[in-house]
């Protein structure tokens, strides 16, 4: 089973606000809070598209930079309809589904510097095997286990997302079901700067530890090729994610 990506981004100044400070040593400067929130969501983004369990990524932004540094990556780009978190991710699922409607899907966080393709193909693959099973929709609960980084909806079925506070409890009560498993890198989204410590000790992603001090070095595959003019994706591939 591959499937069909939406990935949420806040625009750059209102995300990741419990973080501010994390990128230059507790000053709290904007341009700085700014390049770390950027940063998350671009290694999010290039695991995710160097899986390839995953066919297609669309992530929802309204922000210009967001939508011109994940494009350069590969990913498809919509405006934030402005309907808050989970009516941005039926956005997006809605138009996946114009594009096939047979299509899986899934929601995937965009705080998950540690993330690491293979993560996220085995949660597609545990997935998969819940599907044959008979369930429509899966979930990969957080580090903490009450959130929810990633959400699958079977082939046909709808994401029927409720992401928020509490989203662990709300997506089983829903009939999702949590995917069995570790996945660490999968599981630690950052919302603070102590999340952000334990994302660094598993190993972040190129941009993510451009910017924290003393982040260990980890290796992204490329994504499958992208035929866009110019070639940005062939430009960007290859480079390792320190």
């Amino acid at each position: 089973m591959r499937v069909d990506l939406v990935v949420p981004v806040k625009p750059l100044p209102r995300a990741k606000t419990r973080l501010r400070g994390a990128a230059d040593g507790g000053v709290g400067e904007q341009a700085a809070h700014q390049h770390l929130a950027l940063a998350l969501a671009r290694d999010t983004v290039a695991a995710a598209l160097a899986a390839p369990s995953v066919r297609r990524v669309l992530v929802i932004s309204s922000d210009p930079a967001v939508a011109l540094e994940v494009g350069v990556l590969g990913a498809d780009v919509a405006t934030d309809p402005g309907r808050r978190l989970n009516g941005a991710l039926r956005h997006g699922a809605a138009l996946l589904r114009a594009r096939d409607p047979g299509a899986a899907l899934g929601a995937l966080q965009a705080d998950l510097p540690a993330l690491r393709p293979a993560e996220l193909d085995d949660a597609v693959a545990a997935a998969a095997a819940l599907f044959d099973g008979g369930a429509t929709r899966a979930f990969q609960p957080d580090a903490p286990g009450d959130g929810t980084t990633l959400l699958l909806a079977a082939p046909g079925h709808d994401l029927d997302p409720h992401f928020g506070r509490g989203s662990a409890a709300r997506h089983a009560a829903s009939g999702a079901v949590a995917l069995p498993g570790g996945r660490p890198g999968l599981r630690r989204d950052v919302d603070t700067a102590a999340d952000l410590a334990e994302a660094v000790a598993l190993g972040v992603g190129e941009w993510t530890a451009r910017i924290v001090p003393a982040a260990p070095a980890v290796a992204t595959p490329c994504p499958p090729p992208v035929p866009p003019p110019g070639g940005p994706v062939a430009r960007r591939c290859g480079a390792r994610r320190t």
